[in-house]
């Protein structure tokens, strides 16, 4: 599939906004802490990857109701949906210069995921978290996301890559009190 940005210049996905808040001490913190064990930077993108999949519980997982969506709210109170994981791995991803886009696939609702741009190009990266029958890795040769749409079954991969959550995610997270209502409404497509 050929990844799209949607805004050509690629400084929009290291950008910091109320979202993807980069600029956030614990952010900066966090992001400081995960770079002391890197080499370069592909090291620091897999260790970032690993921290927001494996010390982050997915809150469907954890039965946590909290809805975070602020990247920072993720990493203070460490819990998340997939677009709150995503939103909490571009920032500390673009907090050490490393361009991050959100993408989406969808299924009966639409799923959050990361692309990262090494090399020239952007690659795919699902932090959602594991569990049986879920096994996400770091990787720039091949995909390996946690779940592959099935077209016969109306599921996709969306091509778009966004610089910021589109609106129907972030109202979706915005209005919801607690997870067990935002599952009603959850978007369906962007």
């Amino acid at each position: 599939m050929q990844l799209i940005q949607e805004n050509p210049d690629l400084s929009a996905y290291l950008a910091a906004d109320e979202v993807i808040d980069h600029h956030h001490p614990l952010v900066r913190d966090t992001a400081a802490r995960l770079a002391k064990g890197a080499d370069d930077s592909y090291s620091y993108a897999r260790a970032a990857f690993e921290f927001v999949r494996d010390a982050i519980p997915h809150s469907q997982d954890s039965g946590d109701l909290r809805v975070t969506w602020r990247a920072s709210d993720v990493l203070e109170l460490r819990t998340g949906i997939c677009y709150a994981k995503a939103h909490a791995l571009a920032a500390l991803l673009r907090a050490e210069d490393i361009p991050t886009a959100l993408c989406y696939q969808t299924f009966d609702v639409v799923h959050g995921l990361v692309a990262v741009r090494f090399d020239g190009a952007w690659h795919r990266q699902d932090p959602r978290g594991n569990k049986p029958g879920v096994d996400a890795r770091f990787s720039l040769d091949g995909e390996r996301l946690a779940f592959r749409p099935d077209p016969a079954a109306g599921e996709r991969d969306h091509p778009v890559l966004y610089a910021a959550p589109p609106p129907p995610v972030l109202r979706a997270l915005r209005a919801a009190p607690d997870r067990a209502r935002l599952w009603g409404t959850l978007p369906t497509s962007l």
